[in-house]
């Protein structure tokens, strides 16, 4: 079996890191600490072909795989974290979805926009009570003529201080089989948007809140029954999160390696101290790892849907993989690490919320566990069961 990149896969990995340094290396740290999306780097992507890696020509994509896009991810992140997010955006998020299983007139409508940066998707999926549990969303949408009604409201969406268009998972009736998804344009009456909040990540999300939205039949984008669709498309979307938490974990070990090869304490460098090779090793053997994980579920991936397992134990593998060598490499570099003066301090507080975004590691193991034990293990309370 051979794991090394293809020569076309190399070529377009020196050609990501070439086109990284030129344009997005001088101002990393500065666009770390903004939490507003970075429109001009989007623009900039479109342009180099980094956005719709994953889409077909026919969408205006590139026609390219999935390990294609987790390769533009860890070139873009090994020089900018922040932009990563972007080709996150432009590949695995609810875009993909979108040109999945939108209609011709809506992909005409907006898909084009999307694709050169001119505008971002935020996806309105997480409600108060309904985040791991998510098919207890309540956000629901009622037929009226040529409309539906939306009410409800969601909390946590990416992108959404800035986004235009929102996909927003709705209940169209009862149980699962009645969830589906609507876009819904910013300004559409009875469409309201909340002051923004921030994570300890430094992003920013806002509340949507829909109070008898009325949105036309056709920006349907699933209707009953699409559920599992979205899901599907939504397993792509957790390898993106996967991929920046590997890549932000690398960054942050980059980062903390050179540190410790160069700071001298007690006359002689970092690097030889015993206490912190063991660190660096112990780093080394989980990003390996994780990254042969993210590999194989990217790979297959590219040959059909992604499978729910190698997905749930790649994300689990690298998000933990990635926070851990963000905190070790902090705690390597000391006040520099914990500092606003580095990345480091930006790449731990980032990959800590991918342990809970996308699916926590405690749902991604349920989800293990049934692969291991071949069954369904259903985490709901059972009739008749005491409280």
């Amino acid at each position: 079996m051979n794991f090394d990149f293809t020569a076309e896969q190399q070529q377009f990995a020196d050609s990501v890191q070439r086109f990284a340094r030129e344009h997005l290396a001088a101002e990393a740290l500065k666009r770390a600490h903004d939490p507003r999306f970075p429109f001009d780097v989007a623009r900039l992507m479109a342009k180099h072909g980094l956005m719709g890696i994953t889409l077909p020509q026919s969408d205006g994509g590139q026609g390219g795989s999935l390990i294609d896009a987790v390769i533009a991810i860890e070139q873009v992140a090994a020089v900018c974290p922040r932009s990563a997010d972007v080709v996150q955006f432009g590949n695995f998020g609810p875009i993909r979805t979108f040109a999945e299983y939108g209609t011709p007139e809506q992909k005409a409508r907006w898909l084009g926009e999307l694709l050169a940066g001119q505008m971002v998707m935020s996806l309105g999926m997480t409600e108060a009570d309904a985040g791991s549990a998510l098919t207890d969303l309540k956000t629901s949408a009622r037929p009226d003529s040529s409309h539906y009604v939306i009410n409800g409201s969601k909390v946590f969406s990416t992108f959404s201080p800035d986004a235009q268009i929102f996909l927003v998972y709705v209940r169209f009736g009862p149980g699962v089989s009645g969830i589906g998804s609507v876009l819904v344009e910013r300004g559409t009456p009875g469409f309201s948007i909340g002051a923004p909040s921030a994570f300890m990540s430094g992003e920013e999300w806002c509340e949507l809140h829909f109070n008898d939205c009325r949105v036309p039949t056709e920006n349907v984008l699933l209707g009953p029954g699409g559920f599992k669709k979205q899901m599907a498309g939504f397993n792509v979307e957790r390898l993106g999160n996967t991929a920046r938490s590997l890549a932000y974990g690398r960054y942050a070990f980059n980062t903390a390696r050179d540190y410790a090869a160069t700071r001298r304490q007690f006359d002689r460098p970092l690097c030889e101290f015993q206490g912190l090779q063991w660190k660096f090793a112990d780093m080394a053997i989980k990003l390996d790892g994780a990254q042969l994980l993210l590999y194989r579920a990217a790979a297959n991936a590219d040959r059909g849907l992604p499978s729910a397992y190698e997905t749930a134990i790649a994300k689990a593998a690298c998000n933990q993989a990635g926070f851990e060598a963000a905190s070790e490499a902090v705690q390597i570099m000391g006040a520099l690490g914990y500092s606003r003066e580095t990345l480091v301090e930006y790449c731990m507080r980032r990959t800590r919320g991918w342990m809970i975004a996308g699916g926590s590691i405690e749902t991604l193991k349920n989800r293990i566990a049934e692969h291991v034990f071949d069954r369904r293990f259903d985490q709901r309370k059972r009739a008749g069961v005491p409280k």
